[in-house]
This record gives structure tokens, sequence and C-alpha cells, in this order.
């Protein structure tokens, strides 16, 4: 059953995904179990987006089945008293209203167990940094495609040392004007140049 559940989640077939989840849970397959299928499935697909084994609307059908599945999933798995491994908010920082990168984003660190907030497009930096005290999230994920926009990032690492957060949140940022020297050079704490990437690095920020 959990063979068949990846197989579904890596066809994208939503429907048959959410099926065969309610088909293991009625079976006595324990959520954890169910789970852990999920996001080996959907970490495959990962890897082979990064491997320009397969292309963004790819993931992104995957990803959305992956998520009618953890929806299926989740009164059992609050039951059973599972955790998210951490909170993050994200965006496409002000004057930008890009949201593809941005949605592929929170889909892959939700299938990495994070709970996403998401903030939308056009988002200005102190809604960033509020969100990131007021929601208590780890992560902050900062999207932007314009060169234009990219100087909000700055603006979130400032206002982040302003707030006096910045020893409690990482700030990662991410977009197709955006690399490692801008990253540097802004003071934030990570580029990733793929949705993928960007999923595994925010989970090892949280495990240390």
């Amino acid at each position: 059953m959990l063979n068949e559940i990846k197989e579904q989640l890596r066809k994208g077939k939503a429907k048959l995904v959410t099926a065969k989840v309610e088909e293991a849970l009625a079976a006595g397959i324990e959520p954890h179990e169910i789970m852990g299928a999920l996001l080996e499935a959907m970490g495959e697909v990962g890897e082979k987006f990064k491997r320009d084994e397969v292309f963004v609307p790819d993931v992104m059908i995957a990803a959305r089945a992956m998520n009618r599945g953890l929806a299926a999933l989740k009164p059992r798995l609050m039951e059973a008293g599972l955790e998210p491994i951490g909170r993050a908010c994200i965006g496409t920082v002000k004057g930008d209203l890009h949201d593809i990168g941005k949605n592929l984003v929170k889909m892959m660190l939700e299938a990495r167990g994070f709970e996403v907030i998401d903030l939308g497009v056009d988002v200005a930096p102190e809604v960033f940094v509020r969100t990131a005290q007021e929601q208590g999230c780890s992560v902050i994920c900062c999207s932007a495609l314009l060169t234009t926009t990219m100087g909000a990032m700055a603006d979130v690492v400032k206002l982040a040392n302003e707030a006096g957060i910045r020893d409690k949140v990482k700030i990662m940022v991410g977009g197709a004007p955006v690399d490692q020297r801008f990253c540097d050079r802004i003071g934030a704490d990570a580029y990733t140049r793929d949705a993928a990437t960007a999923a595994e690095t925010a989970a090892a920020f949280v495990k240390e």
C-alpha cells in the first residue's frame, strides 16, 4: 500500500493518492508510516528536479498530490501528536507579483514537514519580520524575480536585526536574479537555486 501511495504521488495523481492514504489508514497502517511514504516520494521528485529530469509543472502536480494526501492524513497525525518540524513564512517581496517560484518552494517546505505561512506577493519587509515575530517562525523565505525588487530583501535582513530576532530566524533568498554574492552582501543566511534545495536547507537550519 505504501508503494502504491508513492507511485501515485510520483505520477501526480491527487485523487488516487487521497484514496490510497484512506485505504492505508483503514488497513491499520500507522499515520507516521504513511507520511514517511509521502515525504519519500516527494523527495524523489525533488531530486529529479535538481537533476533536470522533471520540470516545474511536474513538481507542482506532485506537490499538489502530496498536499491532498497530507490533508487526508492530518486528523490522524494530530491524534498521534506529530508536530511540524518548524514554521516558516514565505512571500514575494514588495513590488514583485510573481509567485510560481514562491509557490513551489512553499510546497517543498510542506513536503519536508514545515508549517508554512504564505504571505503572498508584494510583501513589505516589515510584514516578513512581524510575521516571524508573531508566529514564531524560525525561517523567513524571500522571493524576487525582478532586479528592481531585490533591495527589499536587504531591508528584511536590516529590520530583522533592528527587531532583535536575527539570532532566532534564518533568512533565505531566491529567484532568477538572485545569486550567492547578493546573499552574502545583504547578510542573508542562504541562497538556493531551486525549490528542492531550499527545502533541504531550511530543514538543515531547523535541525541545527
